[in-house]
């Protein structure tokens, strides 16, 4: 790759819209956005004219002229024209969206700009329980936050992933008396085989049925938050147990969490007191009903009375809202977090509302630092109830992942029967399991989706094998010219075709998307840019011959076809989505 990177806007409507600013400021006499807007009549359409003239009391089209006549747009532009009651269309000439190109494409960062203002950010997501399975619940917190962590990543910010895990409360009673009732050695097997559901229910069917074991359970968790050794041992050794586990799930997802990101319910448990404290101190604690509590401002019940967010039970126990007011406070002083997300169902919408309120109430969320819920939907079956199991059963996590692997497998045995055992198994595990990611991500998150086997493995529409095999296709046309991706020299590049311009124009709009897609937490609009210029693409390919056109239009049309591969990879790397070159 030749030429240095420009980190200036290489979206043309973006690099317009700075060159219109100045002069819509001036007119308006203060800082005026020009509206710069994507057009179906043209390449985008110049709106601004018309508020301004409102503004300024004059003729839409006498301002939209005088727009037209400060000659910022020459040579960006081909053709500027005023329509309607005062909207300019442009079409951008083919030398200015072929510097786009080459700027774009001698970058390693494709024309990303890496953010001026930096944050920290820290994403809870993932989140299972200790003792118990990863079931297809856990798929969205697990995929949507990891995509989460790798935009923000990629634009700059310090990440810090926060897996929540449950690891704490009265049921770790019963479970560790009936680690000890097997023995620790017998329950490492099963636990490590992946039977913690049923290790789960033997010990809750025990407590159900046994006095003693009730009695033994209840004096278990009197030790364990006494801070006894040996039941701490043995509470570590069964979150060890299950950790491990649940980085076999990881493994296969292929997702970022590790070891380093657990951060339990336990670790808040020392914090709960202060945390109390400090409400108190603040004045914000009240006593209802016996217990402790704060009434959040816009808050009430279904007879409208004031809803309170409970911080201590009457019997002087901690709950969810203590350890999740606990996680604010250490994740802003400690971690110095300016934005908090956390990837966590709908359903627990309102209880985060009203802790972010009373966080927001007792001065641990100030002015600047921002805590967001990244609500999600559900995964339905083709009942369109919540996805099960033939038994009933909530369907396991790496169940799913193996049948997809498996389904995948079938699929790339039949599409490319001469690739080898071991690039089979690779690209199987990259469709499958990009299949079962892109058709998470690719949704609205808060809407829930159906899961259909058919449909996410397919190789038509918007599906993550119909992406792979479109970056697949583009470097097979290397392979067959005997070139690799190195080869191709970026100034090259010049924009003709309206094909040419098609594709140009949605590579040049990806950084935009990008940007957008990790500054309002939605994955699903860079799924949508990532299909439409894939589509796109198709349509150039089948309009504009690459290997047979003459030597310079060849030589472009390459680095078009490179600069696309690398875009659609990226776009997939930011979804934790393999891009394989060969399928």
């Amino acid at each position: 790759m030749t030429g240095a990177p420009d980190h200036s806007s290489v979206d043309p409507l973006e690099r317009v819209t700075a060159l219109l600013e100045p002069v819509f400021s001036e007119l308006a006499s203060a800082p005026t956005d020009p509206v710069v807007r994507p057009s179906d009549h043209a390449d985008a359409q110049v709106n601004g004219a018309l508020p301004l003239a409102k503004t300024l009391g004059r003729n839409p089209r006498e301002v939209a002229q005088g727009i037209v006549d400060s000659g910022v747009l020459d040579g960006v532009c081909s053709s500027v024209e005023i329509a309607g009651p005062g909207f300019v269309n442009l079409v951008f000439s083919g030398g200015f969206l072929s510097e786009m190109a080459r700027r774009t494409a001698a970058d390693e960062r494709l024309g990303c700009a890496v953010t001026a203002a930096p944050r920290t950010v820290v994403v809870d997501y993932s989140a299972p329980n200790v003792a118990k399975e990863m079931h297809v619940g856990h798929l969205r917190s697990t995929v949507i936050g990891d995509a989460l962590v790798r935009l923000h990543e990629f634009s700059g910010d310090t990440v810090i992933r926060e897996n929540h895990i449950g690891d704490w409360g009265r049921p770790f009673g019963m479970l560790i008396e009936h680690l000890l009732d097997l023995g620790e050695d017998v329950a490492a097997a099963g636990l490590g085989q992946g039977d913690l559901d049923d290790f789960y229910k033997q010990a809750n069917a025990k407590f159900a049925d046994s006095e003693e074991f009730q009695e033994r359970s209840r004096a278990r968790v009197v030790a364990l938050q006494g801070g006894d050794a040996e039941t701490g041992a043995l509470w570590r050794r069964l979150v060890a147990m299950s950790t491990e586990y649940f980085n076999t799930v990881y493994d296969k997802l292929g997702v970022l969490l590790t070891d380093e990101d657990l951060a339990g319910e336990s670790m808040y448990q020392p914090g709960m007191r202060a945390t109390i404290d400090r409400l108190e101190t603040a004045g914000l604690m009240e006593e209802s009903d016996g217990a402790r509590v704060v009434f959040p401002d816009g808050f009430t019940n279904r007879e409208g009375e004031p809803l309170p967010l409970i911080i201590q039970a009457r019997t002087g126990g901690f709950n969810y809202a203590t350890s999740d007011l606990t996680c604010v406070i250490d994740r802003v002083e400690r971690l110095g977090a300016d934005l908090l997300l956390y990837v966590v169902g709908a359903p627990q919408q309102q209880h985060l509302e009203m802790v972010f309120a009373v966080a927001r109430m007792a001065g641990w969320l100030p002015e600047g630092i921002d805590a967001v819920h990244v609500a999600f939907g559900n995964v339905l079956g083709e009942d369109r109830k919540m996805l099960r199991s033939r038994s009933g059963d909530s369907v396991k996590l790496v169940d799913l992942l193996d049948e997809a692997v498996d389904r995948a497998t079938a699929l790339v045995e039949e599409k490319n029967p001469e690739l080898d055992d071991a690039e089979r198994q690779a690209v199987a595990a990259a469709v499958g399991i990009g299949a079962v990611k892109y058709a998470d991500l690719s949704t609205d998150r808060v809407r829930d989706y159906v899961f259909d086997w058919d449909r996410m493995l397919s190789f038509d529409g918007n599906t993550a094998p119909y992406l792979q095999y479109a970056h697949a296709r583009i470097r097979s046309i290397f392979r067959r010219a005997g070139l690799d991706g190195d080869s191709v020299d970026p100034q090259t590049i010049e924009v003709v075709e309206p094909a040419e311009r098609a594709l140009v124009l949605r590579v040049l709009a990806t950084p935009s998307v990008i940007a957008d897609a990790t500054e309002s937490q939605a994955p699903h609009r860079l799924c949508t840019h990532l299909f439409d210029l894939a589509q796109t693409f198709t349509s150039f390919y089948e309009h504009c011959p690459v290997l047979k056109a003459d030597e310079r239009v060849r030589a472009s049309r390459l680095a078009l076809c490179d600069l696309t591969a690398r875009t659609l990879a990226n776009g997939l790397g930011l979804l934790g989505i393999d891009a394989p070159e060969r399928m």
